[in-house]
Parts: structure tokens; sequence; C-alpha cells
């Protein structure tokens, strides 16, 4: 990785504190954008203008790389040469005038709402750890919208059970209050509760979730216990904390919920992140609209 490069992830690394998905996601970009420029021009990174961006694109079309993948990689750029233009590497920012490509929306995958009901009202969960620590991340996912890695990295203090809401460290190490139900809450103090009985004591932690040996709870481990549960009441092909997610956000707009105030819980930087959940509401409407109106 040559200097300028490298520069640039130290930035968005330390500074601006992405997360390490999207860190690897820029360096990957950067690396290839500048094996293009090596080979096809004799280049360095720093030296490509709007013309060697262009025909990098179109390089990547011919491949057939989608749209929204090299729409990624020119936000990349944009934000490379904005850093080096900001230190004063180079006098212009190339990528600026680079248009992105069409793409199709995607709405976001969800959970009918009788099928969630179903899931944590009438399904049996084991009595043993595993499911009692199921059912908490199911109801915890679904009253709340979090994020996996927000929710593996819950602290027991982080639980504010006199004002029954809950604390949790976002993107950025951007810290929100979240309120939560008393449902939830009574579900987080069985968990709690049984986590003391069972969980290995030698090991000392202070985070929420624990696999029976005292470790924090990783990733993998939510989204198989997710996967699994999901799997009880959908045949949607995406089954994961992230779709629950997407079903509290859509829930909550099909009820009525402010757009802005969804907004907040969710921890979106920009209300036209939390927009797209109103394309399901819209959806749905019309689909009412077909089934009831005699000239539909």
């Amino acid at each position: 990785m040559n200097k300028e490069i490298l520069d640039f992830i130290n930035y968005i690394q330390l500074e601006r504190r992405y997360s390490v998905h999207t860190v690897d996601a820029y360096r990957s970009d950067l690396e290839q954008f500048q094996m293009f420029i090596s080979e096809i021009y004799s280049d360095n990174i720093l030296k490509a203008d709007f013309a060697k961006i262009r025909d990098w694109i179109v390089y990547l079309n011919r491949q057939g790389i989608s749209n929204s993948t090299i729409n990624r990689k020119i936000t990349t750029l944009k934000s490379f040469f904005k850093f080096h233009l900001i230190s004063q590497n180079v006098d212009s920012n190339p990528a600026t005038k680079i248009n992105v490509l069409k793409t199709e929306k995607k709405l976001p995958v969800f959970v009918e709402e009788d099928n969630m009901e179903f899931l944590l009202d009438e399904v049996e969960f084991p009595d043993d750890y595993m499911g009692v620590f199921s059912k908490t991340i199911l109801d915890l996912f679904y009253g709340t919208g979090i994020r996996v890695e927000e929710l593996v990295n819950i602290k027991e203090k982080d639980v504010d059970h006199d004002r029954v809401q809950l604390k949790v460290l976002g993107k950025r190490n951007k810290e929100r209050i979240i309120p939560i139900s008393n449902n939830v809450l009574l579900q987080i103090d069985k968990y709690i509760s049984l986590k003391k009985e069972v969980v290995n004591s030698a090991k000392s932690s202070e985070y929420l979730f624990l696999t029976k040996n005292g470790d924090k709870v990783y990733k993998k481990l939510v989204y198989r216990q997710v996967n699994y549960y999901l799997s009880l009441v959908t045949t949607n092909s995406k089954k994961s904390p992230h779709v629950l997610r997407h079903t509290f956000a859509t829930h909550l707009l099909n009820k009525g919920a402010d757009l802005n105030a969804i907004k907040e819980i969710l921890g979106h930087a920009s209300l036209s992140a939390t927009q797209i959940y109103t394309h399901n509401s819209i959806e749905k409407l019309k689909n009412v609209y077909k089934q009831a109106h005699p000239k539909a």
C-alpha cells in the first residue's frame, strides 16, 4: 500500500473511526484503482484526473460489476481526493465531477407484524441459557431497532431500570438513548438473573450478553440464533438481525410514528436514510387500495 492510501486509511480509521468493514472496503477500492492507474497509465494515484477515473468506471462496468458497487467506489475516490485536497497534496478533487450510476432501489426486507407477534408471544423458547438468551436478543432487536454491533457491545450499566431506557454506542462512537418497553426490561432482567447462575463466574465482564464460558458474545452467534428463530415464522431469504431492525422501523411507521423520531431511535445521520421505510408503507397502502377499491 502506497503512502497516499495509507495516510487516508489512517485518517478514516483513527480520526473518523469508521468501522472495520468500511475501512477494509475503502482500502480495497483504492488499491484496485491504484493498480488500474499504474498498469494503464504508469501513474501514481494522485495523478488521476477526471478522464482516468471515468475510464476506470467504464472498465468496471464492462467487468460486470454492479452499479451499486461502482457507486461505492466513486464515493471512496471522492473521500480520498477530498482528504488530499485538504492536505494540499492535490490542487483539485477530480472525482467531484463523476456522477453516480442509476440503481434500482431495494425495499428493506421485514417480517410481517402477525408473524413477529407469533414468534415472540406463541413460540416456546427453551428454559436453558441459550433459550433465554435468544428470546432476550430477539425482544431487544425488535423492541429497539439496534444494530448487531451495538447489541454485542451493550454493558449491564447501559440498561437504565429507573428511566426504562437503554444507552447504545452507535457508528463512530456516537451514543444515543433508546426507550424500551417494560416487557423488554423484564426479559433482560430474566436473562441477567440466569446469567449469574449459569455463566462461568471465574471471568468478570461488564458486557450484558456473554457466552456460557463468560466471554463477550460474538456477532456470528447472535446471527445464528436470529436466523434460526426467524426461519420458524418467515420464508424471507434474509433472516438476519438487520431484518429485525427493518421490521422495527417499518412497524413503527405503519403505526403512525413520526419519521424524525424513528431516525433518532435508529441513529441515522440523515433523514434520507430513514425515508426508505416509507416505501414499504406506500406499498402496503397500494395493496390495501387494490384489494378494497371497487375500481382498482
